[in-house]
């Protein structure tokens, strides 16, 4: 089976992988950028998510603009409030003065409405483009065939759908209106600074490109110190998810390991206080520089305007007010163009990772005409020739190899063998979890190929060694299998289970919750649930991986019972690694090496005394 379009020679990686990086240092991003997978069309498919919101777009944007321009003329109204009002010839003129402080509260009443407005849009905007992108990278993950999960780790499939979409509304919410603000803020504040005085503006312009050398420096010693910090980062995040973990505190119980780990975690969490500590104090002095800078501004353009007015240029106190009034508001909005121009990069990025995921073909697809399970031949389940090679196998190193076999309708197969004999291959490719390398499987007279998927899986229930329970109720772990089953139907499928009276025995009933991954419950009360969440799906095909071979003899014997009881009236095919659980069997595989070597009856075989006999020899010799 081919591996998935552009996840081929991919490996997985750390968790996340290059994405957005914390602390707001501006080279560590730029270099997570430069990793970013290359994606045809990105913009043109950007902008195509953001159709559907054309409307609000267009408001927003009309908002930015109109904020942007408003926030210049209050500055303009200080020169008039300072020379027409306060200061005129002949003293102060308070009507003059009162329209002029009027207009200013005004316009900022009118900015700060339009920046709330302006704000809810884009917030509205990126998290329904946000949702939308993670509903359908959810939605096509799922379609995703099994070898997908079993080679990508699992952070790094949370990490596309929390990291990435989660930084894409981030910089949504941000960036449009941060790059259209800012620049119409820049151009309408040099404008304004120009009509009040171009001797001033160049003064204080020639000096905003320190800033730039600055942030430039802080950025590439923060970018050594960023990657060290990711990296302790996610070792502290390996270590949470390994040890907090059910299976993990129970390891570390068991071996009395408690104290060990906290130090583990204690250790590195001083190594990320160091690096945390150092990442922000090497950016204080640059902060303090440009705060420093700020502040120099003003008091340089007041000893220009001193020489200006002594060479009998017309400066008023209005116009050096209003001149600094507009510069502190040039110098801001420059910057953010500067992070801004960084964010857009960044949201490419993040899209870009995106789509990666979106672009990935499936290995298993549906037919384009699919058929339907024909109920005539219900339960037939047939291997004709059928090798199989798992994806990241050696070259030639097949699974399975060349195997030929017919179950009929209602029919109790089993295989057996040797650990690694290719058993529990087997049943993945009954509901084509995985597709055969060669050779054809055929569900109820059809390739499995040519059938619907989701009517193939319909007719297929399967109970694994490793029962997976979800962290719910009892009664919603079985719903899983039928939403709309009656409370009625529900209980029924128990009893079949023998695990009705258990459930009935707890204090909440169907109602009590069963943990993490069902660690409330014994292996054997796992195990029964299980089989009556398969009961109550109903399938004509049962398939039983190892379904008691993690269980002790008391639990076995009761969970017998109850897989007994399911395999009636269906065609029921069991992986078994203990031969006792399948005596009664009307047929026996026996698998070696991806082959099958052996078939009949238990009897058959062992008076044949081939493997399977040596198999039997060895389990019934083991005492207790």
């Amino acid at each position: 089976m081919p591996v998935s379009g552009a996840m081929a020679g991919r490996p997985s990686g750390r968790p996340g992988g290059p994405g957005r990086v914390s602390g707001g240092d501006t080279a560590a991003q730029k270099a997570a950028n430069a990793e970013a997978p290359r994606i045809p069309h990105l913009v043109r498919r950007i902008r195509s998510l953001f159709a559907p919101h054309a409307r609000a777009l267009v408001i927003t944007i009309v908002l930015v603009l109109i904020g942007a321009a408003l926030s210049v003329i209050p500055p303009l109204l200080t020169q008039q409030a300072f020379d027409k009002g306060l200061f005129p010839k002949g003293g102060p003129n308070v009507p003059v003065l009162m329209k002029l402080v009027g207009g200013m509260v005004g316009l900022w009443i009118l900015s700060a409405a339009i920046g709330v407005w302006q704000t809810y849009l884009t917030a509205t905007v990126g998290n329904k483009v946000m949702g939308a992108l993670r509903i359908r990278l959810f939605g096509h993950l799922q379609r995703m065939e099994l070898a997908f999960f079993t080679r990508t780790k699992t952070g790094v499939i949370q990490s596309r759908l929390q990291n990435d979409v989660g930084g894409v509304a981030n910089v949504l919410s941000n960036t449009i209106s941060s790059v259209l603000g800012n620049t119409v803020t820049v151009i309408a504040a040099f404008v304004a600074m120009l009509f009040l005085s171009w001797q001033m503006t160049i003064v204080a312009v020639i000096l905003l490109p320190i800033l730039v050398i600055f942030q430039r420096r802080v950025g590439q010693v923060r970018a050594r110190i960023a990657t060290k910090t990711q990296e302790s980062l996610s070792d502290m995040t390996a270590i949470t998810q390994e040890t907090l973990s059910v299976s993990g505190i129970l390891l570390a119980k068991s071996f009395n390991q408690q104290r060990a780990e906290i130090e583990r975690y204690s250790a590195e969490n001083r190594t990320q206080i160091g690096l945390q500590v150092r990442q922000q104090m090497s950016g204080q002095w640059f902060f303090a520089t440009v705060q420093i800078f700020l502040s120099i501004i003003p008091a340089v353009i007041y000893v220009v305007a001193a020489y200006l007015i002594k060479g009998g240029v017309d400066v008023t106190a209005g116009t050096i007010v209003a001149f600094t009034t507009v510069q502190a508001r040039l110098t801001f909005p420059l910057l953010g163009i500067l992070r801004s121009a960084l964010d857009i990069q960044t949201s490419g990025a993040l899209f870009a990772r995106i789509f990666e995921y979106l672009d990935l073909s499936p290995a298993i697809t549906e037919p384009d005409d699919p058929r339907g399970v024909e109920s005539a031949a219900l339960g037939r389940v047939v291997f004709d020739d059928v090798s199989f090679s798992y994806p990241d196998a050696e070259p030639g190193q097949k699974t399975l190899d060349g195997l030929t076999f017919d179950i009929e309708p209602g029919q109790f197969a089993a295989f057996v063998g040797p650990s690694g004999a290719g058993k529990t291959t087997i049943s993945y490719l009954i509901p084509r979890f995985y597709e055969a390398s060669s050779g054809s499987v055929r569900f109820a007279g059809a390739d499995v190929r040519d059938l619907d998927q989701e009517a193939l899986v319909a007719n297929i229930g399967i109970v694994s060694q490793e029962t997976y329970l979800f962290h719910a109720s009892i009664g919603d772990n079985l719903r899983y299998a039928r939403p709309d089953a009656t409370q009625e139907q529900i209980e029924e499928a128990a009893r079949q289970a023998n695990i009705h009276a258990t459930i009935a025995s707890f204090p909440e009933g169907y109602d009590t919750v069963v943990g993490e991954r069902g660690y409330r419950l014994s292996g054997g009360e796992k195990q029964r649930i299980a089989i009556a969440r398969v009961l109550l799906k109903d399938p004509a095909v049962l398939v039983l991986d190892e379904a008691t071979s993690a269980l002790d003899s008391v639990s076995e014997r009761i969970v017998q019972a109850a897989l007994d009881t399911a395999a009636r009236g269906r065609t029921t095919i069991a992986i078994a690694h203990r031969l006792s659980t399948v005596r009664s069997a009307d047929v026996i595989f026996v698998v070696q090496a991806g082959h099958i070597v052996e078939r009949g009856t238990h009897d058959e075989l062992v008076a044949r005394g081939g493997l399977y006999a040596e198999l039997y020899d060895q389990q019934v010799s083991i005492p207790g």
